[in-house]
């Protein structure tokens, strides 16, 4: 059974920084394209970045562009988002999801982590 673990999460202060990881295990890591969503309480899960199997296209909400970075390491089958200068709005639960499709649309992913919660303080 694939599995998806995020890691990370925590509360900053606005302005602030974090990182957080997604280690994958039991999938061939390498054929999957790599997203990262969000969901706030009382609202949707929404895409914040994508990186494709190779790592050469990356995709972000307009929202985050210029302050979060995907990334990913296939050789340590794990992906990464770094986020930068946070804002309030950025607080919610973060999840990594693996899919065979370069896309926004969540329902185009397999497999999804446990979620790992960010809060950002003003």
């Amino acid at each position: 059974q694939a599995q998806l673990v995020e890691s990370g999460g925590g509360l900053v202060q606005a302005g602030g920084s974090l990182g957080l990881s997604c280690a994958a295990s039991q999938l061939t890591f390498s054929v999957y394209s790599m997203g990262w969503f969000r969901q706030a309480p009382g609202k949707e899960r929404e895409f914040v970045a994508g990186i494709s199997r190779s790592g050469d296209t990356t995709d972000y909400l307009d929202s985050v562009k210029g302050r979060f970075t995907i990334s990913r390491d296939n050789a340590k089958n794990t992906v990464y988002l770094r986020m930068n200068r946070l804002k309030p709005e950025d607080t919610a639960v973060y999840y990594c999801a693996a899919g065979l499709t370069f896309t926004k649309r969540s329902k185009d992913y397999y497999y999804w982590g446990q979620g790992t919660q960010v809060t950002v303080s003003s």
